[in-house]
């Protein structure tokens, strides 16, 4: 088996991270937010076997190389995509977390946005 791939959050799906969390607990209370911290890091955790993880999608419609990975697998409920980008090195970009029903190509960075 290969090496797990590097997996590097971005300044903007941190921010989304916080809001979609914020917005939850004010919502949902505590303990649902919890249950949904969980099921979006597990998404995010999936990424370290690569791109091609099950469920993910190529979304070059957006975007050439851009990819999407929606939270609710595993039988785990959710809303969110994880938007991001392989690059060289095995490494994994996230870009955003955005709400299944946005308009992903208006919401997500170009691709001189990259997380450094």
């Amino acid at each position: 088996m290969s090496r797990a791939w590097t997996v590097r959050l971005g300044h903007q799906a941190g921010q989304d991270y916080f809001e979609i969390l914020r917005w939850t607990t004010k919502t949902f209370g505590e303990v649902q937010a919890k249950t949904y911290a969980e099921t979006i890091s597990l998404a995010i955790q999936a990424l370290r076997d690569g791109p091609e993880v099950l469920g993910a999608k190529a979304r070059d419609e957006i975007e050439p190389g851009m990819r999407t990975l929606h939270v609710a697998r595993q039988g785990r409920k959710g809303r969110h995509f994880v938007v991001f980008r392989a690059g060289a090195g095995q490494i994994i970009d996230v870009l955003r977390l955005l709400h299944d029903s946005m308009d992903l190509a208006r919401h997500v960075p170009a691709a001189n946005d990259q997380p450094h």
